[in-house]
């Protein structure tokens, strides 16, 4: 049947306990981890706190949330935060995105070596755009890039691949001008693919000289030297899908672009149709199709769900949003602030935050549901712990 407002935290508390049962020894601390967080989000396991109206009284209970960069209710928070610094940073030129993907025989590889492969897709695609664009055959600047990494196709699948946001132009080798490249024309498609499979390939077979990658099931062969580079070869002879989509519309086109993919995980809670105990089926899109017929619906047996959604947790303190060349954290600021004066664009003014006083109770960013007036915080509570009494009927004080 059907549920309204199902989440997947639904699925993991229904089923994950035995789905842990049956599985035990086969998941990593991480998964785990994940699985906890998003079963008790928003949940009294977590704590909370209890706000009141103070224009109509109406008192609202709500609970604490996990903060998991992979828990689906705990992203839109993050990305609000993360989008508005980097609004202040944006440049008023056009801006391109060019996604690189690995082929199926690596995204196998990647997924036993998720810390070594995916840090390793990063450079290579970063390494890729700035290594073309800074030759003087094609734009000769340097250039400045956000990659996002992305595990997962719309099924869940693995399928592992960088989200690169790109500027269309860079500052000159001397520093002296704003590079801009062809209206509607980034960088060349098929250089990229291949200075990206040779840069990648190359840093993968230098990662197993160096006995940095592991192999387990029906890959523990490739451990073999020889066999190695056999299970690479044919890889070096085939195109490596490096797509560049038309520029965006404007600065704000980019930021809710951003705002759909940098905090995206695996599924999102809207996509899920249903779930009856047994199976989850949600919609997915198939990109091999066209039109309306790209939008269909899946279903899975729950653990599969939980097995999918599962593949694309990542290594603790692995940073799935990075910056390369004038973005890059050490100098960015200064790469922005020279751009802009090449752009003759304004600095951003800082805004300056009001200061609350101390002994005013901290107001809530929502507003109240019955009558949009603001909401106070009245009572904290501990994980584990309930309000000190029940909440009082809306009309109460």
């Amino acid at each position: 049947m059907p549920r309204e407002g199902l989440e997947v935290a639904d699925i993991f508390r229904d089923h994950g306990a035995a789905w842990r049962l049956a599985n035990a020894g086969h998941l990593s601390l991480d998964q785990l981890k994940v699985m906890s967080a998003i079963e008790r989000c928003r949940t009294a396991a977590l704590g909370g706190h209890v706000a009141r109206c103070e224009d109509c009284a109406h008192i609202q209970i709500a609970y604490n949330s996990c903060r998991n960069r992979h828990c689906p209710k705990c992203q839109g928070a993050a990305a609000k935060d993360w989008l508005a610094a980097r609004r202040a940073e944006l440049l008023p030129v056009a801006y391109y995105h060019v996604v690189f993907t690995l082929p199926a025989p690596i995204a196998d590889i990647a997924y036993q070596n998720k810390a070594v492969v995916y840090d390793m897709l990063f450079k290579a695609a970063a390494e890729t755009l700035t290594t073309i664009a800074a030759d003087p055959k094609h734009l000769g600047a340097r250039i400045g890039l956000t990659a996002v990494l992305h595990t997962w196709g719309s099924a869940m699948t693995h399928h592992p691949h960088v989200h690169c946001i790109v500027p269309g132009g860079g500052i000159s080798t001397d520093g002296t001008q704003w590079i801009s490249c062809r209206p509607g024309f980034f960088l060349p498609v098929r250089v990229l693919s291949r200075l990206f499979r040779r840069l990648f390939l190359n840093k993968l077979a230098a990662a197993h000289r160096a006995g940095h990658l592991q192999f387990f099931g029906a890959h523990v062969e490739l451990a073999n030297h020889n066999e190695f580079a056999a299970y690479l070869a044919p890889l070096r002879k085939i195109d490596w899908v490096v797509y560049a989509k038309r520029p965006f519309a404007g600065p704000e086109a980019v930021l809710a672009y951003l705002s759909r993919y940098t905090h995206r995980v695996a599924i999102s809670n809207g996509r899920l149709v249903a779930f009856d105990g047994r199976s989850v089926t949600f919609t997915w899109k198939d990109y091999r199709a066209k039109g309306r017929t790209r939008y269909k619906v899946m279903t899975l047996a729950a653990g599969e769900f939980i097995r999918r959604f599962l593949l694309h947790v990542l290594p603790q303190g692995f940073h799935r949003i990075r910056h390369y060349g004038l973005f890059a954290n050490g100098r960015r600021s200064d790469n922005l602030a020279q751009a802009r004066q090449l752009l003759d664009m304004p600095a951003p003014q800082d805004k300056i935050e009001p200061v609350p006083e101390v002994d005013q109770p901290p107001n809530l960013a929502q507003p109240c549901p019955c009558c949009g007036g603001p909401m106070i915080v009245i009572e904290t509570f501990e994980p584990g712990h309930a309000p000190r009494a029940p909440p009082a009927k809306a009309g109460q004080p």
